[in-house]
């Protein structure tokens, strides 16, 4: 792992969603002190779902929502009103209480039947957001991800082609377990980003956390292990029931409480 690597333990997942908002906030000050606007990139999952409600509830009045861009890391191909869809988690449980403007959010056209199409469309919305061209990698200040008990993020899973992108910002990544495709930023893009946070929970994690962490497994079979920022931060949140496996977890502890949001 490189320098920029931080590991920081959090005792309940309650501490986690604390420390993440923090982060959040902490991001989106350094981006507009800096650059004028926040983008941020979501995640799916129940532990981002907790970090939105907590932003929604605690932050919804001094947050800098107006200047802050979102998009997704990654989308089921489903349409937006899909229960399974990131999109309308988030929504429902951040979006639709704050004062964020409507065109400042970034969803996936998911809807479309055409996977392929789909990843293209939204490719084409990042470069012109962010004004690259051909070749170009945008940077987003702050990418959320999360990490499932298979060692996958966003969704580039074990084994599936979308591994090997090197040119794309966006695939239609086929999943053969899932029988599916899934929409997904490309490790470049990833791996592009100013800060990457991930936000692990639960002890169902704990054995993938310790082969991405502590082993020398291939990244291809745990491809969160990919996630290695060329210039930027890494900061790995976890609780202490995802971290029950690492070796050297009391040296990474983290230290004194964060404040709350």
């Amino acid at each position: 792992m490189s320098s920029s690597t931080e590991i920081r333990i959090l005792t309940t997942p309650q501490e986690l969603f604390e420390a993440a908002a923090e982060e959040v906030l902490r991001a989106a000050k350094e981006a507009i002190a800096q650059r004028g606007r926040f983008t941020i990139v979501l995640s799916g999952g129940s532990t981002p779902k907790s970090l939105f409600n907590l932003l929604a509830t605690n932050a919804r009045t001094v947050f800098p929502w107006d200047r802050t861009f979102f998009f997704w890391g990654d989308e089921r191909h489903v349409p937006p009103t899909d229960p399974d869809s990131n999109y309308r988690m988030a929504e429902e449980a951040m979006l639709s209480k704050i004062p964020v403007p409507a065109g400042n959010v970034f969803r996936f056209a998911a809807e479309n039947p055409d996977a392929a199409a789909v990843a293209e469309a939204y490719e084409q919305t990042l470069r012109k957001f962010f004004q690259v061209g051909p070749g170009q990698i945008p940077a987003f200040d702050l990418i959320l991800l999360g990490m499932g008990p298979d060692g996958h993020t966003a969704s580039l899973f074990p084994g599936s082609p979308g591994l090997q992108e090197k040119t794309r910002l966006v695939i239609a990544n086929w999943v053969e377990k899932l029988k599916a495709s899934r929409l997904t930023l490309t490790l470049p893009v990833l791996n592009a980003a100013r800060c990457v946070a991930f936000l692990v929970s639960g002890t169902d994690k704990a054995p993938a956390l310790h082969a991405v962490l502590e082993s020398d497994v291939a990244g291809e079979q745990y491809p969160s292990k990919l996630i290695r920022p060329v210039d930027g931060k890494l900061i790995w949140l976890i609780d202490r029931a995802a971290a029950s496996q690492l070796t050297d977890r009391n040296e990474k502890q983290s230290g004194p409480g964060h404040p709350k949001v």
